[in-house]
């Protein structure tokens, strides 16, 4: 193919003036072998091309658009873009091209000096940014229908054209379908910019997104009603067709699309790793405006700036209730089927959830300040339960996991635990009558026990989880006392604890548990105490735990035979809830994408300590000042996923337990309360049953719920708690979880596909 030259306007425009094309037809006329040759074998071409559709988005920006044909051929241009750029960012020796200028092509035409030339990706950027606010295209004129006065797109301030009321603008636009295709059409645009991360390897450097960079800078004077539009288009977006049930089915909604991009957009926009950069969470209280003006300024990405100085409680509000009621979606499906539309975009808002309770510690507050925190816990115990079975959905399982942690180390998560459940979502777990942390522990018993073999590395996630909210637990129900004592009778065998090297942490961790419902619960805990005596023997074989050469290996012999990774025999799981179906594995073949392995527990978390009045104290500065300096690259970055907890002995290298080895830890078990509840009340519990002749559970609980043990146990432990701390291990596995997610959800067209991703591998179950 010859080169054709740039001025050659005819050739050119062939590729935007058709009249009626949608983004699949373009996907369709433009075949993915196409585009590689031309890049291969007529370079000057595409970058013609490239170049001279960003003209004319930049010539529709500075116009106006007021044209059906301008309109027209700045959505041609932006389906164009959205396709070919893929192609370019896969291609090492293109990656510059976007950032280099192009003779001629400086804001003013081609008259100025070319020193004064954008680079070509950020004329692209500044046109997207202004077309998101241009009248007649994407937002309402607010001009009455006189055509001559059209607005000058230069002279009007975006702020008051702000897409949805919420966070910062109380008027709501009436709802255009027209401007919701449009925005919807630009927003895909501007996803596939940021996306040349997906073709960089995984790496530490994580704040160098030029494209995002430049979008989320001062260079962008629309950055904050383009922000608050987003946020509010997301959090205001109420699927059930307007409170009317089944109305979904009468009304095609077309603000889905808009908020799903929306959402993708806003947590790109937002990743950015606070582990190595001053963090912008703020405290400083003022009123006056949505964002603070009074803190001092944050990072220089003005969506994370913005975000973390909103502070105004409706503000919070307008935003906890706008993503608890779209997380809970599903939940509905499952309560009233069909009765709302089902939203497929909750992984998009749990990692949103994460962002704001990460960058904004005053909406971390709010959000537990109340029981409205439930109405998050819920949809994500729920999400956790029903994607345990399915190896597609591991990096659902991680950010849930991960939310529950970040919140479990702020005590208000545990005493809101106190709260009855009775939300009565069918869900394949036992039926149970008791609080949120009943439903807490039976789903997590329902992982550990039940899961496939790669959440293994979330177990240590999910005990410290019950350790930081068990010394505010005042009552577990039976069956949830029963799920505790059956994990530690699994985790206490002694195949499981001589197998890999740090199995005996999770053992650790439940007798925290029941320390600190002892020492700081005992009167409201009976349930727990009753179970913890019919399984004494557990602790009392704990306690007298080989450490010899012979018994270690035998222990490790008899581990050969027995496969299951836990015993799921005995759990007493009962009837599951009526009307659930069991987590079900992936389809074969359902497509996921890769992650990077997530830090160990000690590198996610910190150790802080309550004191008397509730606060917390920092307890290892050593080792915090060594994690705020981000441990060295590599480190924790490892795939820990195939190191750690594998069921046989032989598959963890060249580790093998020693006596010297178990001695070390089974020293330091805290076995002590326990074993004084056991030797204070096993003996009047027995006499009870000889003196009544009892068999009956309900008189022993009786009598355990008046019992005491006040000044028969030993000197009460301080409260630990281990709260999440940001590393640059956790900033990466957010980056590629969040692209992976959003590779295969957009398979409408279907933008990156079979292109050479690098950040993740796709990989079919």
């Amino acid at each position: 193919m010859l080169p054709v030259e740039a001025t050659d306007d005819a050739f050119w425009d062939q590729f935007w003036a058709d009249t009626a094309t949608s983004v699949q037809d373009v996907f369709a006329l433009v075949p993915a072998a196409e585009i590689r040759a031309v890049r291969e074998e007529s370079p000057s071409n595409l970058a013609t091309l490239c170049y001279k559709a960003v003209e004319k988005l930049v010539q529709g920006a500075e116009s106006g658009c007021h044209s059906d044909k301008e309109k027209q051929i700045v959505l041609n241009c932006s389906r164009l873009l959205t396709r070919i750029l893929p192609y370019i960012f896969e291609d090492p020796d293109w990656r510059g091209f976007f950032w280099s200028t192009v003779p001629g092509a400086g804001r003013g035409g081609g008259d100025e000096d070319d020193e004064n030339a954008r680079p070509l990706a950020e004329s692209l950027l500044l046109a997207i940014a202004d077309l998101l606010f241009c009248p007649e295209f994407t937002v309402q004129s607010h001009r009455k229908n006189n055509v001559d006065t059209a607005e000058d797109i230069h002279a009007i301030d975006s702020c008051e054209y702000i897409w949805e009321a919420g966070v910062g603008f109380a008027h709501s636009p009436q709802p255009s379908y027209n401007h919701d295709l449009n925005r919807t059409e630009l927003l895909k645009l501007l996803l596939t910019c940021f996306s040349e991360v997906m073709y960089l390897p995984p790496s530490s450097d994580s704040n160098s997104n030029p494209w995002v960079q430049f979008f989320c800078s001062t260079e962008n004077r629309h950055a904050l009603p383009l922000f608050t539009s987003l946020l509010n288009i997301v959090c205001a977006y109420d699927p059930v067709g307007y409170g009317i049930p089944y109305n979904h089915l009468l009304f095609s909604d077309y603000r889905e699309p808009l908020v799903e991009q929306a959402a993708q957009v806003l947590i790109v926009t937002l990743d950015y790793d606070t582990s190595t950069s001053s963090s912008p969470t703020v405290d400083g209280t003022t009123t006056g405006t949505a964002m603070d003006d009074a803190d001092p300024p944050g990072p220089d990405n003005l969506f994370v700036n913005y975000l973390s100085r909103i502070h105004r409680e409706e503000d919070f509000q307008f935003i906890l209730k706008g993503v608890a009621r779209l997380l809970s979606n599903p939940l509905l499906q499952t309560y009233l089927p069909n009765s709302t539309k089902k939203i497929q975009f909750h992984q998009e808002l749990l990692v949103l959830f994460w962002k704001l309770c990460d960058f904004n510690k005053k909406f971390l507050f709010f959000v537990l300040k109340s029981s409205d925190v439930l109405d998050i816990l819920v949809p994500i115990l729920f999400f956790l339960n029903d994607a345990r079975a399915d190896q597609s959905r591991v990096g659902l399982m991680h950010i849930g996991v991960f939310i529950l942690l970040l919140l479990s180390g702020e005590r208000n998560f545990g005493v809101r635990l106190n709260k009855p459940y009775s939300v009565r979502v069918p869900m394949d777990i036992p039926v149970f009558t008791g609080t949120h942390a009943d439903f807490l522990i039976i789903v997590f018993h329902k992982i550990i026990t039940s899961g496939h073999q790669r959440l293994q590395p979330l177990f240590d996630c999910l005990l410290t989880i019950i350790v930081n909210v068990s010394p505010y637990l005042k009552s577990l129900s039976m069956v949830a006392a029963n799920k505790l004592l059956h994990l530690l009778e699994a985790f206490s065998t002694t195949w499981f604890l001589f197998s890999a090297v740090q199995n005996h942490h999770l053992v650790f961790f439940l007798l925290e548990v029941f320390n600190n419902i002892i020492q700081y619960q005992f009167d409201g805990n009976s349930n727990l105490v009753y179970a913890i005596i019919r399984k004494r023997n557990v602790f009392h074989q704990l306690a007298n735990l080989p450490t010899d050469l012979q018994s270690i290996q035998r222990a490790l012999q008899r581990k050969k035979k027995a496969p299951e990774p836990i015993s799921r025999t005995n759990s007493q799981d009962g009837v599951s809830m009526e009307g659930s179906r069991p987590a079900a594995p992936a389809e074969p073949g359902t497509l996921k994408a890769s992650l990077v392995a997530t830090p160990g527990i000690d590198k996610l978390t910190e150790k802080a300590q309550v004191s008397e009045d509730g606060t917390m104290r920092s307890l290892e500065p050593e080792s915090a000042q060594s994690a705020a300096q981000g441990s060295p690259p590599g480190e924790s970055l490892q795939p820990r996923r195939d190191r750690r907890r594998q069921s046989s002995a032989s598959s963890v290298g060249q580790w093998n337990p020693t006596p010297e080895w178990v001695v070390s830890w089974k020293s330091k078990l805290p076995l002590q309360t326990i074993m004084r509840l056991l030797q204070v009340l096993v003996p009047q519990v027995e006499k009870i049953c000889i003196d009544k002749g009892l068999t009956d559970e309900s008189e022993i609980l009786k009598f355990l719920q008046h019992g005491t043990l006040v000044g028969l146990l030993p000197v009460p432990h301080p409260i630990l708690i281990r709260k999440y701390q940001a590393n640059c291990g956790t900033a990466m596995w957010f980056r590629t979880y969040m692209w992976g997610v959003i590779y295969l959800r957009n398979v409408d067209p279907p933008i990156w596909y079979d292109t050479d991703v690098k950040l993740f591998e796709i990989q079919r179950v």
